[in-house]
């Protein structure tokens, strides 16, 4: 055991947790304020339930040896509960179930991210459900395609992307945010537009400092989230800190100064989304890409996915606060760009086009983000159509436009004289 490196990932499990909080302000500050209570419960419900399935069997999908050696899903019976996990292993750099910890926290905020695409209008008993399916039958195959590696000495198999075409993501571009813009964009679409949508007064952003609040600790938890994939605290954890704090900052300057040329003025909800996009987009190439690379990937995503947010009041998708926009264009930025900004003097040690390369990188990042796509995007579809036949995932038409809260939890964020009691707790002086 290494203890540095064991203290490293310990603390970059807790910033990845923070992610989950910091989720939920950032999407609570942009639904009304009827709605930031659901919107917060479902990050944090979605969250909790997988955490659970993530120790229950989670984990033995996702980086158990692989069945059949296809490379597809993980063995189920290698690791249920991860009472194996509880003996030491000395040759390990790492105790296992740190990385199982480490792991568990990107499950629980790939799940959360897909709650923005069904703001104020979806059940949350209904999401609750879709949430534990979700994660079981789409997160937890894809995470074995791309974060499970065969061991050096062929006793392990794992994915067929991290080990087959040998696609890099460092830490989560395709198989958590493709994945999770790819669901998003299938579950509105199920879900059908708000009451009153694109125009909808009730659903404006409540506060802005929240949003501004949620992406600066997105970004602080990041570190952990890019950085920790090194599983170890040197050389390459350091390039992939450097590489995210540029490539964050590229892309908030870009966000706000694509808004100052087309709208008049640079906005901090603007800010915030640039921020958030160019995370994004760094998150597969961190460990790919020189801090040069790194601006131009930031800078890029910025850029494009201030435009791309628009594309669902052309194309009449009602992604309440633009899951698609940003994580599935950014994941698929960022992915993609590898295949040109790539270096051979990074951690990942592969080179992309512009640095003597050739095609052969971008068409194996082509090939992942294909496959991660129509999966996700398909199967969610799927489960979402059967959920909504079966049990209905929309709200009543009264309970959306009065907001959710009141309804799904019995509460309001905030409470005025002209409001009713509150239905689960008694008045109080």
């Amino acid at each position: 055991m290494d203890s540095g490196n064991v203290a490293w990932i310990l603390a970059s499990s807790a910033l990845v947790c923070m992610m989950i909080p910091a989720l939920a302000l950032f999407y609570g500050g942009m639904v009304g304020s009827r709605r930031i209570l659901n919107m917060m419960m479902m990050c944090f419900g979605g969250a909790s339930l997988v955490a659970v399935l993530w120790a229950l069997f989670g984990y033995s999908l996702a980086f158990g040896n692989s069945v059949g050696g296809l490379g597809l899903i993980g063995d189920i019976t290698e690791f249920p509960g991860m009472g194996q996990m509880l003996a030491k292993d000395d040759s390990a750099s790492i105790p296992l179930i740190l990385f199982a910890a480490f792991q568990l926290f990107f499950a629980c905020v790939t799940t959360a991210l897909v709650a923005g695409a069904a703001a104020g209008r979806m059940k949350f008993g209904a999401w609750m459900l879709f949430a534990g399916i979700w994660a079981t039958v789409v997160y937890f195959p894809i995470a074995h395609w791309v974060f499970a590696f065969s061991s050096a000495d062929g006793s392990v198999t794992g994915g067929w992307i991290a080990n087959g075409i040998k696609a890099i993501d460092f830490a989560g571009g395709t198989a958590v945010h493709m994945n999770a813009g790819a669901a998003a964009l299938a579950l509105a679409l199920v879900l059908g537009k708000s009451s009153g949508w694109p125009k909808m007064e009730h659903t404006k952003p409540h506060s802005r400092p929240l949003v501004l609040i949620g992406a600066g600790l997105l970004w602080i938890g990041w570190f952990g989230f890019n950085a920790g994939s090194a599983l170890s605290a040197g050389q390459s954890a350091s390039v992939v800190f450097l590489n995210t704090a540029v490539a964050a900052s590229a892309g908030l300057l870009a966000w706000a100064l694509v808004e100052r040329v087309r709208h008049g003025a640079a906005t901090s909800m603007g800010a915030a989304s640039g921020l958030i996009a160019a995370l994004v987009a760094i998150t597969p190439a961190c460990g790919a890409v020189s801090p040069l690379g790194a601006v131009a990937i930031g800078a890029i995503a910025g850029a494009v996915c201030s435009l791309a947010i628009e594309w669902k009041f052309r194309l009449g998708y009602d992604d309440s606060l633009d899951v698609v926009g940003v994580h599935l264009v950014g994941g698929i930025i960022g992915t993609l760009l590898i295949g040109l900004f790539a270096t051979d003097k990074a951690p990942n040690g592969v080179s992309g086009l512009f640095y003597g390369g050739g095609f052969q990188q971008l068409g194996i990042q082509a090939l992942a983000t294909v496959s991660v796509l129509a999966y996700s995007f398909g199967v969610t579809w799927v489960l979402a159509k059967i959920l909504d036949r079966a049990i209905g995932l929309r709200i009543k038409p009264e309970d959306e436009l009065r907001g959710i809260d009141l309804a799904a939890h019995s509460e309001l964020a905030y409470l005025t004289d002209e409001d009713p009691v509150e239905l689960g707790s008694p008045q109080r002086a």
